[in-house]
This record gives C-alpha cells, structure tokens and sequence, in this order.
C-alpha cells in the first residue's frame, strides 16, 4: 500500500490593477487584511492578527510558495512518478483548486515555464530512450468532460462518448482516437491541437477560465528486444495527467447563462470526487459505499483513486483573504485526500515464454530459501530416498538369486526323487532262489568244505549280506594269505585246519543286473528295513519338494510384482518422454508462430506509423482549413455589421 503524494502551490497575489481581474469583486479583501496564510517548511497555519488560528494548520508533502516553477514542483513531485509509469506502473497527477488559482499554469505552463504535461512528455521519451534492452510504444488521446460529456478533442465532432468497462481494459471511454507517437514534437503538436478544441470561457475572476475538465492519458507499452530468449512479459502502463476546472462561487464570478450551467458542472464532479475522497480516506470498517459512478470524472480516475496507481495531487491555492474559505475548502479537501491509500503493482502481459521463465526464477528463489533453512535436512531426506531406493533393488535381486535356487533345488529334488523310485523297484525286483542256478552241482560248489568243527559252522548265511550271488562276506582288502586271528573271527572261536580249505569251485551263473552306480556302500540291514527307509527319505524328500514349491511360488508371486511394477515404470517413462517430445515440438511450432506474429506486428507497426503521420498532416490540413473558414465567416459577419 501507497499514500498519495499531495502537494499545495500558492500563486502570486493578484492586485485590483491586474487586467484579468474584475476589481469589483474584491471589495472587503486587500492584502492588508487581518488574516493571511503562513508556510513553515511543508506546514501551512491561518494566523490572524498574527495569532494562529484553532485547527487551521495543515502538513503535507510539499507546500511551495509563489516563488517556486514549474520545474521545481516536476522535480518534486512528479517526476518519479513518470520513471514508474515508463517501468510500467499506472500514474495520475492532477491540479484541484477553486477558480483562478493557478491550476491550468501548473499542468501546461507557458514558453518561459513549462508545465507538468510538457516536461512529463519530454521525460517519458527520453527515459524511453536510456532504455536500451527494451522497445517501446507509445499512443496519445486528449478528452475534456463537459457539462458531465465526454469530448474528444483530438477529433472534430466525436462527442458524448460512452464510458465502458472490461476485465482486460478496466474502465475506458469507448471510440476515443488514440494517436500512436514516436517522438515527444508530435506529442506537443497533439496537445496544442486538443488546447484548441477545450472550452474556455470569460469570468469575473478569470478572462481565460477553464469550462471543462480536461484529461491527457499516454498508454505506454513496452517489451524486451529479445523477447523469445529473454521471456520478459509486455508490460502496459497509463499516464492520466488531469487539469480540472476550478470550484466556484456565483456572487464572486458573476456567471450567468452558460457560464451557469457550466459552472453548477463543476461543482457537482468537484463535489463528488470529495465525497469519493472522503470515503476512501475513512477507516476500512466505517467505510460505505464509495461513489465512483456518480460522476463521469470519478469514474475515469476510478484506478487512481484507491486502486492500481501511483496518484500525485497538486492543490493549487489563492493567498488573498477574501478567497480564505476557498483556500480553507482546498486544504481540507488535500488534508483528506493524503490519507488515501493506493496498491500499484507492474501492469504485465505474460506470454508463455515469460510465464516458464518465471515460474523457473520462483522456483530457483524457494531452492535457495530451502538450502538456506532446511538444506541439513532435506538432504538427509534425498539420501534416505536414495538408500531406501538401493536396499529396494538389492532386495530385488536376492528374491531372483532365491528364486533361481530354489528352481535348481527343485529339479534336483525331483530327480534324486526319481532316483530312488528306480532303486526301490529294483530292490523290489531282485533276490536269491535255487532256480537261478542250473544245477545242483553249482549249490554243492557253494559250500565250504568240512571242518573240525560241526559242519556249517563256520560259514555265514550269504542271504543276510546280499542278493547278489558274487557277493562274498569275506573283506575285499583279504589278501592271498589268511591269518589265524580273521578266521577265528569269521568260525566264531573256533579253529579249523586251514590245510583243509579249498577254493570253492567255479559255477555258471546268469549274468547280475547292472551295478547301481549310486550305490555307496555294502547295506548291513535287511531289504524290508532298507525300504521302508528308503519310503520314509521318500516321504520326506516329497515334503521338501512341496515345500520348494510353495516358496517357489511366494517368488514367484514377487517375481511378478517387481515385473509389473517395472513395467509399469517403464511405461510411465515412455509417456512422459512422449510429454516431453510433444512439449518440445509445441515450443517450436509456438516459437515459430511467435516469430510470424512478431514480423506482422513489425509491419503493422510500420504501417500504423505511415498512415498515422498521414492522417496527422490531413486532420492538421483541416483544422486549418477548419480555422481559416471560421475566421472568413466571423470576418464576413463583422463586415455586415459594420455596413450601414
């Protein structure tokens, strides 16, 4: 929020020899009265007889006295605001004050003293021109409100213009002629053509008095020169620069007839825009209803007043006694006025461009402010995402390390399954009967030969060893000599005459099934007992093998979850990398017609100027033709009344 910027000017004072005042309407006042008005710095007191007067002392910005220029007051006063409105602000700077005091001298000036309008023209084009990394447009338009119309005084004949509103132009007087400019000659040439169209009318106060309030608004638009690598937004500002008409008082200027009308018009917009200031400059819980439509200058000035503008008032002042009540009013009303707050902000115009450019600014800004506040912290969050992320994949690929284990484990499972299916089929299958032999001679030669001892005794049945007929109890590392102490072991104490043994004889037997290569060692338990531990390592293996596979599916079941999740993360890449090409070609078509508009809107502009200066030469032709007919005719009509 903003305070306005008001400022109080005192003239000169007049004295009753002055040819543009009436010395009837002075009777009573003089300069030596007893009251007169005292300036202190940016302080002003009504001090009578000396003595200063209860609640009639005034501060402000500035109060310049009648030795201060229009320079000076430019300077002070409005010159930053025109530095604004070129970097793209809304700015307003108007003169209030009653009739006759120095409101039109202020705002115009004269050839020795420039007033606010030419020296704020000339500073806007050459602050313009300092700006070298940025192109310019500038348009003109020149109105007066007269008698509550609005007049375009840049055209002949357009009057009674409506005033409209917009979300994209706010409030705007619709079908007035703006004039696209270039430099701040063809500015000045504009505003001496509308100074000619104003209304101006003769007063006792006043042989020059303005009838209408006139506002001169230069639209400024400015862009970067490169605008597609630099991506800087169009920024859009209005300079309204207000001279109004003076409140007055009947009995003082004698108006009567048409001065009347106009008169009673000004004082009601005067009237109004007090009650708009008042308003605005009361708390924000008494305030009411503020009103803006009650008069076709405050609707106007609407954005300045209280809204989007940077506002400079110029309250201009007489010193004389007799107009102190005037002088009073004008106080109070800038005392109220300079309570009112605006909220400028930059009038921009994002392109896309510009929009990325500074979202990427933003975000590089709230970057910063992270690493400067929580950067420790963030960081440790980034670090334990990424080792969350790396315990994930390594979890991953130890599920499939597991899984793959499990698949081999059982496969082996199944064929040792098998394995033992086969050995028990063959044990099933296999055993010793007399009919594998093919005579009785071969059952004889089986037999150990008589010993000292009961017979029989000393061999072992071969049954409880083996099925297989060349299978022998005998050790096999037995070598060709056998001692005492293993045939005492093999006849169970008892001694035999070793001279007695003989070799058994050779028999025909049918050739024995293939070796079971598996087969680790000579099994000292019988057959039955062999199987139904071979059936419980059976039972137990096919335990181990559901086992397997239950786990093997859990893997499974994961091994699928991992294979969805990363094919769905590798179609959520794919599409963004389709978002990205498509983003890419839509920035290039975007550039490219960019890049048209650009060269169209050059030669527009071109041809904008052409038929703008040759419009300005013919509308300048007419008005001087307009001029020369006007003087031929008031010419022709004097020469009638002057012939007898």
């Amino acid at each position: 929020m903003e305070k306005i910027s008001v400022a109080v000017r005192f003239r000169p004072p007049k004295s009753s020899a002055d040819p543009d005042v009436d010395s009837s309407s002075f009777s009573g006042g003089g300069a030596g009265g007893n009251r007169e008005w005292r300036i202190d710095d940016t302080r002003i007191s009504l001090l009578h007889r000396a003595v200063p007067v209860p609640g009639t002392s005034f501060a402000f910005d500035h109060v310049f006295d009648d030795t201060a220029t229009n320079g000076r007051i430019y300077g002070l006063l409005v010159r930053s605001l025109i530095r604004a409105a070129v970097d793209g602000f809304n700015g307003t700077a108007f003169a209030y004050g009653q009739t006759s005091s120095g409101k039109t001298f202020t705002m115009n000036g004269s050839s020795a003293d420039p007033g606010i309008i030419p020296l704020a023209i000339r500073d806007i084009f050459d602050t313009a021109a300092e700006a070298a990394d940025r192109e310019f447009l500038i348009r003109v338009s020149y109105m007066e409100i007269y008698n509550e119309e609005i007049n375009d005084l840049l055209t002949l004949g357009s009057e009674k213009l409506p005033i409209h509103e917009s979300l994209e132009r706010g409030v705007y007087v619709s079908g007035l002629r703006e004039e696209i400019v270039n430099n701040a000659e063809q500015v000045l040439e504009l505003l001496h053509r509308g100074e000619e169209n104003r209304h101006f009318g003769e007063t006792n106060m006043n042989v020059r008095s303005s009838r209408s309030h006139t506002i001169f608004r230069m639209v400024i638009e400015s862009s970067a020169k490169d605008q597609v690598n630099s991506g800087d937004a169009i920024r859009v500002s209005i300079l309204n620069l207000v001279d109004l008409a003076g409140s007055e008082r009947i009995a003082k200027t004698g108006a009567d007839g048409v001065r009347l009308k106009e008169g009673k018009h000004i004082n009601k917009s005067l009237m109004i825009l007090g009650n708009v200031i008042n308003k605005l400059s009361e708390n924000g819980k008494q305030r009411g209803h503020i009103p803006y439509r009650d008069s076709k200058l405050t609707r106007i000035l609407q954005s300045a007043l209280g809204g989007n503008a940077k506002t400079s008032i110029i309250c201009t002042a007489a010193p004389e006694e007799i107009h102190i009540e005037e002088t009073r009013g004008t106080l109070q009303f800038a005392s109220r006025a300079k309570c009112v707050s605006n909220c400028a902000q930059v009038n921009e115009i994002l392109t896309d461009a510009a929009l990325l450019k500074r979202q990427k600014l933003e975000i590089e800004e709230l970057r910063q402010k992270l690493q400067g506040s929580h950067s420790e912290v963030l960081e440790q969050l980034i670090l334990k995402q990424r080792n969350d992320m790396h315990k994930f994949e390594l979890e991953r690929d130890r599920l499939a390390m597991e899984l793959q284990e499990e698949r081999r484990l059982r496969e082996t499972l199944e064929h040792q399954l098998t394995e033992q299916q086969k050995m028990l089929e063959n044990h099933d299958n296999i055993g010793l009967s007399a009919e594998q032999f093919t005579d009785s001679i071969q059952l004889d030669s089986l037999k150990t030969p008589d010993s000292k001892r009961t017979p029989d005794g000393f061999v072992a049945s071969r049954s409880r060893y083996s099925n297989d007929v060349e299978f022998s109890p005998i050790p096999e590392n037995l070598g060709a000599v056998a001692d005492e102490d293993l045939w005492m072991q093999l006849n169970k104490g008892c001694i035999t005459d070793l001279d007695m043994l003989e070799m058994t004889p050779g028999f025909k037997c049918p050739p024995s099934l293939p070796k079971d290569t598996t087969a680790v060692a000579p099994l000292k338990e019988p057959i039955d007992v062999r199987c139904q531990r071979l059936e419980k390592d059976c039972i137990s293996d096919r335990q181990q093998l559901e086992d397997s596979k239950a786990s093997c599916a859990v893997l499974e079941k994961e091994r699928n979850l991992l294979i969805e999740e990363n094919s769905s993360l590798r179609q959520e890449l794919s599409r963004s990398k389709q978002e990205a090409n498509h983003l890419v070609s839509e920035k290039e078509e975007l550039l490219k017609e960019l890049e048209t508009e650009r060269y169209k809107m050059e030669q527009l502009k071109q041809d904008i100027r052409i038929f703008s200066q040759s419009f300005s030469q013919r509308q300048g032709q007419l008005t001087s033709l307009y001029t020369k007919s006007k003087a031929i005719v008031e010419n022709c009509k004097a020469s009638q009344v002057a012939l007898p």
